[in-house]
């Protein structure tokens, strides 16, 4: 029961936050039948009960009538009269001491401008403001306190001030015409001046002077110098890193094949090969040439 209890709060508070512009902290304006309710019941700290309910941080106000009123009643509600003392006072324009409901009721008025949250246990006075845009209500049935939820006159009153939000005034529908209505007569100004080809000087070439005048297409956008897309620089292939490559090593001519070439083309120059010696026995048996 509590859970669907802190729901049902969540979502008149969510209500009033939205279509009202209500914000923390939460401004609660009491009467005297409110705050003597909270004495008679416990319900202290009052603020801290009120915040469990609103999800939020509150401020709790009373006005100098309602002191006034609780002072008339006597000894009873003196207890009453010491909390209500400790709470903010909140400004009523009269003159004159009126009793609480005609005072809550002025500062109230017709919209609720100050996004005051009324507490009361005066069910004529909760019936009264069922029936103002933008007033939630709290309560206390014996030690629990409740937040009324919005009215049918509230939540329908919400829907058509949303409705209205969303079409446009009278003065933004002028306004859209009135600006129709010249860019057309800047694109037939165009178009004309297109078709005549313009005006000449004396030389058979166009006037600059009367050029600069013309008012611009709007059509057009290379004449207006507006790019379609934006121009991207595509990325070139780049080369290596030259510090990553390596250096190229000069090859010596040090193989055979380069000295076979180079008898063929000089015969100075002379291939090392390799001497094979020769046994002095060979040489002694060899027979002598006569």
């Amino acid at each position: 029961m509590r859970v669907k209890k802190q729901k049902r709060h969540r979502r008149a508070v969510r209500f009033y936050t939205a279509c009202f512009g209500f914000r923390q902290p939460y401004k609660v304006l009491c009467d005297g039948t409110f705050i003597h309710h909270l004495i008679v019941n416990n319900i202290a700290p009052a603020d801290t009960a009120i915040s469990n309910i609103l999800g939020g941080s509150v401020k709790l106000f009373t006005t100098r009538c309602v002191l006034a009123e609780l002072k008339r009643l006597g000894k009873s509600y003196t207890e009453s009269l010491q909390a209500a003392n400790t709470l903010m006072i909140a400004r009523c324009d009269h003159e004159q001491i009126k009793n609480a409901e005609g005072c809550i009721v002025e500062i109230i008025g017709e919209n609720n401008p100050d996004h005051f949250y009324v507490g009361t246990q005066d069910t004529d006075m909760r019936k009264k403001f069922q029936e103002v845009p933008g007033v939630p209500l709290i309560f206390g049935l014996r030690n629990a306190l409740f937040l009324q939820p919005p009215s049918a006159f509230q939540r329908q009153f919400a829907k058509n001030s949303e409705e209205e939000r969303s079409h446009m005034t009278e003065k933004e529908v002028a306004l859209l015409k009135k600006r129709t209505k010249d860019l057309v007569e800047n694109w037939e100004i165009g178009d004309s001046s297109d078709e005549n080809g313009g005006p000449e000087d004396e030389n058979g070439g166009p006037d600059d002077e009367n050029l600069e005048m013309q008012p611009q297409k709007y059509s057009s956008r290379k004449g207006m110098k507006v790019k379609d897309r934006p121009q991207f620089k595509r990325k070139k292939a780049k080369g290596p890193n030259p510090l990553s490559v390596q250096k190229k090593k000069s090859r010596q001519n040090t193989n055979s094949m380069s000295g076979k070439e180079s008898k063929g083309g000089d015969e100075t120059v002379r291939s090392r090969g390799r001497k094979r010696k020769r046994s002095r026995k060979g040489k002694s048996s060899a027979p002598a040439e006569s």
